[in-house]
């Protein structure tokens, strides 16, 4: 596993050369709105108490203060304790680019990644530094602020392969055989402005105007070559990759995550989250795939229906989080007597149910405010990854008859190759291009 996943604080691998002309391309500036105010980190104060207000504030700053390296042998971002807020954007490939803007890109975006991820500015120069007479490199509002946990991972969509103007790229033989675009699934209501992607860019942190900053800046260094095709804000973290973390609550009010594969688990990452040696293609050892589903919830039909009825469509009871078969949240949920119905989410989703399928979840909840109907606009950004995407395809399949459906529509949806980490002093993605 890589080091920078397992949340140790280390000293910072040597960074890729800086871009020629020692600064980021000034091609010109892609605009990307940020909507008002971003809130701050919140702290959580125990009791009112002296003790709780010292403990507080010394978990903010632990957690403010968390960097992980952008170098080795997996991406961070994956294994890597689920931080608090997400900023995932996708982006297409502008017309008439060539291999060279390809790998030019890649190269300036894993630069600027190994910088922010250390708090640093996207450039030497940065945001004040360089000429009062161009635009600066950086926009600077993250100027003071710590790394903040910040992780970057970036994939490779099907269309970054071979699209409707062919094998632009040259990249069509060493296209993953599985790497298609999601088949359609009984109750999508996909918006296809807020699906797909020729690349992705997740970005997590503790602070999310430290995440929000990490895209606005790659969206900008991608001028001229790339361009945001859609983006989604998340906040509160709706699984858990390590021990030490508490299972969160998703929307609906129940525990999400209970049973995700966490980052000791090196038997289990193998097996289901990391694309083997054996695998093909060679170029994707150490990788994964991922799955990116956002799921509108019907927040105010759910929150008319009978807790009984709430437990039973999810199969857990609500307050602890543990199966209706009985024990606490970590005890293994008895399928074989008829506690948990047959159509409950629990059941359908459970790796005895599926042929021992595993997937690791790393999904948000997001409210994009209300809609027409003066309804939330509310739900859960569902990302998964997986050694294979056989594996979420089986499971969503399977779950085409979950009771949960009622309260559910799946608008957005994308799958990418996320490739193994970036060598020091190389960029992500090199192995594809070698």
């Amino acid at each position: 596993m890589n080091e920078s996943e397992s949340g140790a604080r280390e000293a910072p691998a040597p960074l890729p050369s800086e871009p020629s002309g020692g600064g980021l391309s000034r091609r010109g500036l892609l605009g990307l709105a940020v909507g008002g105010g971003v809130a701050g980190l919140a702290v959580g104060l125990g009791a009112g108490t002296a003790g709780g207000v010292a403990l507080g504030r010394a978990r903010a700053a632990e957690e403010a203060e968390s960097r992980y390296e952008f170098f080795g042998t997996h991406q961070a971002g994956i294994t890597t304790p689920v931080q608090d807020h997400l900023h995932f954007a996708s982006f297409d490939m502008m017309p008439r680019t060539d291999r060279d803007d390809l790998l030019s890109l890649l190269q300036d975006w894993s630069y600027a990644a190994a910088r922010m991820t250390q708090g640093l500015e996207v450039s030497a120069s940065g945001a004040v530094n360089g000429s009062a007479d161009a635009p600066p490199d950086d926009t600077g509002e993250a100027l003071g602020l710590p790394a903040a946990g910040l992780t970057l991972t970036f994939g490779f969509g099907p269309g970054l392969f071979e699209n409707e103007d062919g094998d632009r790229y040259g990249l069509a033989a060493r296209r993953p055989p599985g790497l298609e675009r999601l088949p359609a699934f009984l109750g999508d209501d996909l918006d296809p402005e807020a699906s797909h992607g020729d690349l992705c860019i997740q970005a997590c942190a503790d602070d999310p105007q430290v995440a929000v900053h990490a895209i606005r800046n790659l969206s900008r260094i991608a001028f001229g070559r790339a361009r945001l095709r859609w983006s989604q804000l998340g906040f509160g973290k709706t699984s858990r990759t390590t021990a030490s973390q508490a299972t969160p609550r998703n929307l609906f009010g129940f525990k999400d995550g209970t049973a995700n594969i966490l980052a000791d688990d090196t038997a289990a990452l193998a097996d289901h989250v990391w694309v083997a040696d054996a695998d093909e293609p060679s170029w994707m050892a150490g990788g994964s795939y991922l799955v990116a589903r956002k799921i509108a919830m019907l927040i105010e039909t759910w929150d008319r229906v009978r807790l009984a009825e709430q437990d039973t469509i999810i199969g857990r009871d609500k307050g602890v989080g543990a199966p209706l078969s009985g024990g606490d949240e970590f005890t293994p949920p008895d399928f074989h007597g008829t506690t948990i119905d047959a159509n409950s989410h629990v059941r359908l989703a459970h790796p005895e149910q599926n042929d021992g399928i595993r997937i690791l979840r790393r999904g948000y909840n997001y409210v994009d405010g209300n809609n027409t109907l003066g309804r939330l606009d509310a739900g859960l950004f569902f990302l998964s990854y997986q050694r294979d995407p056989a594996q979420f395809i089986s499971l969503q399949r399977r779950l085409s008859i979950d009771r949960l459906n009622e309260y559910i529509r799946h608008v957005g949806s994308g799958i990418w190759a996320i490739p193994p980490g970036a060598r020091p002093g190389s960029y992500v993605g090199a192995e594809l291009f070698a």
